[in-house]
């Protein structure tokens, strides 16, 4: 029977065991230049040492205008890519393996002078009012987005996910809430978001698996739920996304009828559908910080791998201290083996 330790395959990401460290913002870049920090290093590299299988950079944006703050990371030069292969190196050493989340925040980019957007929609009332794109400066962001993946090739990740959830631009393209426009990218709300994908594959190996990240349902009057998901989610798989990060919400004020639940696993039954509607590998994520319950999510077939977000914020051993409690065998380092064997 599968369970939290089992190993993970998928095209050509072998992973050992389905712990998977999520996306995280650490809002630590020092000289507002998308430049990764030691910071970052010792941040993702912990986390490799404590046993996680599959370690993602938080979310990395195409250019500095698509930041949600000036102090988020980016793959927009060149100059960007050596500290990130050094952080891809160093996890590998540690057994991990590591993917990269590339976004543009879209309307969400708060520092940014003149955020854009599909639509001249604010986020909220305290929100800058963003710019639409031109129908030409989207399909200049697909390049953006494009080069970026070029770049995060170079640094060496084993996977790449594209961030379509939590109200960034690709988001904003594909719900109804955001996206008024009347051009071809509104006519179709998935176009953005295929046309990134096609340009994604364009640029990895073939046996490099896309991850994309999708909010599964909107906590919000009008927005959309987990049938209209399901629908634009196909379409993304047809233009090549090989496995879904499942998450929710992002887009719009939260209101009391629809606010999520904050109780343990509250988005699984979202992940869930997905892989079943579509056949399809999925990253569960959302309170699953106790290593039994997210055990159960694997030997149950709910999702084929688990995110531990605060649970690894808290504590870089979480794998360590899961295979313990779970009594499953995983390499444990032999600097700290003295501490597991008690």
């Amino acid at each position: 029977m599968k369970h939290l330790f089992s190993p993970f395959k998928l095209k050509g990401l072998e992973v050992k065991n389905r712990i998977v460290m999520p996306p995280m913002c650490q809002y630590s870049v020092e000289k507002k230049d998308g430049i990764a920090t030691d910071w970052h290093y010792l941040h993702y590299v912990n986390r490799a040492i404590g046993g996680a299988g599959f370690i993602i950079i938080e979310m990395t944006d195409v250019e500095p205008d698509g930041r949600i703050s000036d102090f988020d990371l980016g793959l927009w030069s060149d100059e960007q890519v050596p500290p990130l292969a050094r952080i891809v190196e160093a996890c590998h050493h540690y057994g991990a393996k590591v993917g990269i989340q590339i976004a543009h925040a879209g309307r969400k980019a708060e520092d940014t002078e003149e955020p854009v957007a599909p639509s001249s929609i604010p986020f909220d009332e305290n929100s800058k009012t963003p710019r639409a794109l031109s129908t030409d400066e989207v399909k200049e962001m697909v390049e953006k987005f494009r080069k970026a993946i070029q770049r995060a090739v170079k640094a060496g990740f084993d996977a790449i996910e594209i961030h379509g959830a939590h109200g960034y631009l690709i988001h904003q393209f594909h719900s109804p809430l955001t996206n008024k426009r009347e051009d071809e990218y509104g006519k179709d709300r998935t176009k953005f978001g295929r046309e990134i994908i096609e340009a994604a594959k364009d640029e990895m190996q073939e046996d490099m698996p896309l991850i994309m990240r999708i909010s599964a349902k909107e906590y919000v009057e009008g927005g959309y739920g987990i049938n209209e998901s399901i629908a634009f989610a196909k379409e993304y798989q047809k233009a090549g996304v090989d496995i879904f990060h499942v998450s929710s919400g992002g887009e719009g004020p939260i209101g009391a009828g629809g606010r999520p639940g904050t109780h343990a696993a509250y988005q699984v039954p979202l992940a869930r559908d997905i892989k079943n509607a579509l056949n399809v590998p999925v990253i569960a994520v959302g309170r699953l910080d106790d290593p039994i319950l997210a055990n159960s999510f694997i030997g149950n077939e709910d999702a084929d791998l688990v995110a531990i977000g605060r649970g690894m914020l808290r504590n870089p051993h979480w794998a360590l201290e899961a295979a313990t409690i779970l009594k499953k065998e995983t390499s444990i380092p032999k600097q700290y083996l003295t501490g597991f064997n008690i």
